[in-house]
């Protein structure tokens, strides 16, 4: 039995989050979302739209997931703060993952921005999730503005590059006190597992998962190795060392 995640008095029992950008069909979702486990779903307000079932991403998103909209597009807090509240007010709840991103070549979220509109958010009762450049004072304002988690990259978006930011995450998850959701860039199972042993709270995986040659196998294979990297954490990993140290005895068993 693993440990509940609880983020804003929801309990999660999957650790894995699930992006639904690049499927194709979008008709795999609903697939990919059983095989992985995932229980929250991000999805951008722009894929939204309950006038066409074909189109509107919400319809393959299976009922029992918490549905995460995202401010993909925002170029500012005031953008990315008007695109949570259509969010609600169209019916996805309350959960809202924050991207303010003006960098056009490496998609890098602008962190000064996040923080103004999670400070916003959360004052209307929304439950926010920021992603951010890991960067422990910018986190910090983050814990003061009322977010409800936080969610470093790992590497640029959709670059499958892994845990480029390992070190500073690593800073995240010994010094704020909310759970730390690593985001953007993984790219193998492995690398998810890594980023639970040490100690993240959860992982969100688009790309790697939606542009597999088998992307609903792969979700499974992403499901497994959150489970395996969270045992791992909770078990207490062992200590590396810098020589080697027999794990057997070296003497007592020969005469001379």
């Amino acid at each position: 039995m693993y440990d509940i995640l609880k983020i804003g008095g929801q309990e999660i029992t999957s650790r894995l989050f699930l992006g639904t950008g690049k499927f194709s069909p979008n008709s795999l979702i609903p697939e990919v979302v059983r095989s992985s486990g995932a229980q929250v779903v991000t999805v951008a307000l722009r894929r939204i739209d309950p006038e066409y079932d074909e189109e509107n991403i919400a319809s393959f998103i299976p009922k029992e997931c918490i549905m995460m909209p995202n401010t993909s597009g925002a170029r500012n807090a005031g953008e990315a703060v008007r695109i949570a509240r259509l969010a609600r007010a169209a019916g996805c709840g309350n959960w809202v993952k924050i991207e303010v991103i003006t960098d056009n070549r490496y998609l890098l979220p602008d962190n000064y921005e996040t923080i103004k509109a999670t400070e916003i958010l959360s004052a209307e009762g929304f439950v926010v999730l920021p992603y951010i450049s890991p960067d422990l004072i910018v986190a910090k304002k983050l814990v003061e503005a009322g977010a409800a988690a936080v969610m470093p990259l790992g590497a640029p978006i959709g670059s499958n590059r892994g845990l480029k930011t390992k070190e500073l995450i690593r800073i995240l998850i010994e010094e704020i006190p909310l759970p730390i959701i690593v985001d953007a860039g993984i790219g193998r199972p492995s690398e998810a597992a890594e980023a639970m042993e040490m100690g993240a709270a959860a992982v969100l995986v688009n790309t790697a998962i939606a542009t597999a040659g088998n992307p609903v196998a792969m979700a499974r294979a992403f499901g497994l190795a959150v489970q395996a990297g969270r045992a791992a954490y909770l078990a207490g990993l062992a200590e590396t060392q810098e020589l080697a140290r027999a794990s057997s005895p070296l003497t007592g068993f020969l005469r001379d």
